[in-house]
């Protein structure tokens, strides 16, 4: 498995070996003794989650107020996704910062993000599939939402599908009136 960190701290992307065949391939998608060598720290799994997204789909900016936090393991199973991290804790260097990743179904990478961080994906085709493995379970008190599309973070989405189509983003209500970056760390306009 090829491991690297990303921009951020406390985000890694894992590359599995395929192993393939006339019958198919196989690939160890989650390896506890080769997670906790690159992130230096166990995986308490909690709930395992799947979703399927039409092309245009975009779920987030999601993350889980910090205490208590939630990790997650995040890989497409099929289709694509830009997988995007942004660092939400205050006291970071790279506070408000974001990096991100295309998972796919061909090469089944993964991406994991650490408590503190912020998530989104955006499907790149349709019926794109990710499952992602959660270190705490759905806790509705916890859950926070900032808006994707906010210019004090300027996260560059892509306009096209992966075969060049022009992309229509989709989004849940509660997503579309997701409060600012500025406004939910309470910032003037001279931070950040």
């Amino acid at each position: 498995m090829r491991i690297r960190e990303l921009a951020i701290s406390g985000a890694w992307e894992f590359v599995p070996q395929l192993h393939g065949d006339s019958r198919g391939y196989f690939a160890e998608q989650f390896k506890v003794s080769e997670f906790e060598r690159a992130v230096g720290r166990p995986f308490d799994l909690r709930q395992v989650n799947t979703s399927t997204s039409a092309a245009g789909v975009l779920r987030g900016i999601h993350y889980t107020e910090d205490p208590p936090g939630q990790a997650k393991y995040v890989t497409c199973l099929r289709g694509a996704f830009l997988d995007v991290v942004v660092d939400l804790r205050p006291n970071s260097p790279t506070f408000g910062q974001w990096d991100s990743v295309i998972i796919d179904g061909t090469q089944r990478n993964s991406v994991f993000v650490a408590e503190g961080l912020g998530h989104a994906l955006l499907s790149l085709a349709d019926d794109s599939t990710t499952t992602y493995l959660c270190s705490l379970e759905y806790t509705p008190e916890f859950d926070r939402d900032l808006d994707a599309f906010d210019p004090d973070l300027g996260i560059d989405w892509p306009t096209t599908d992966l075969d060049g189509n022009p992309l229509t983003y989709i989004r849940s209500a509660k997503d579309q009136v997701a409060p600012s970056f500025r406004d939910t760390f309470h910032l003037s306009a001279t931070d950040h």
